[in-house]
């Protein structure tokens, strides 16, 4: 399973990126931890400073916009059935 933490405060786009990245795993089939990180030191602590950002498995993939719906479906692209 996957661990994928969405950073940012709670914004429309933080809301958008989560639920892409929600529907996209869906569709690939792979399960996901989802997790909603709002608190400020932390997201600073992951060297993001413009959010929404993204991080998969401790790894930041995605920063300060909503990535694109391509972009989310390649997170998922060689997990399925995994």
């Amino acid at each position: 399973m996957k661990e994928i933490k969405v950073l940012g405060s709670g914004c429309r786009n933080c809301e958008i990126t989560a639920q892409a990245i929600a529907s996209a795993a869906e569709q690939a089939g792979v399960a996901i931890d989802l997790i909603k990180v709002t608190d400020i030191a932390a997201i600073m602590g992951f060297g993001v400073m413009s959010t929404p950002g993204v991080v998969i498995d401790g790894q930041v993939v995605h920063s300060g916009s909503v990535p694109g719906p391509d972009l989310v479906r390649g997170w998922f692209k060689n997990e399925a059935g995994a």
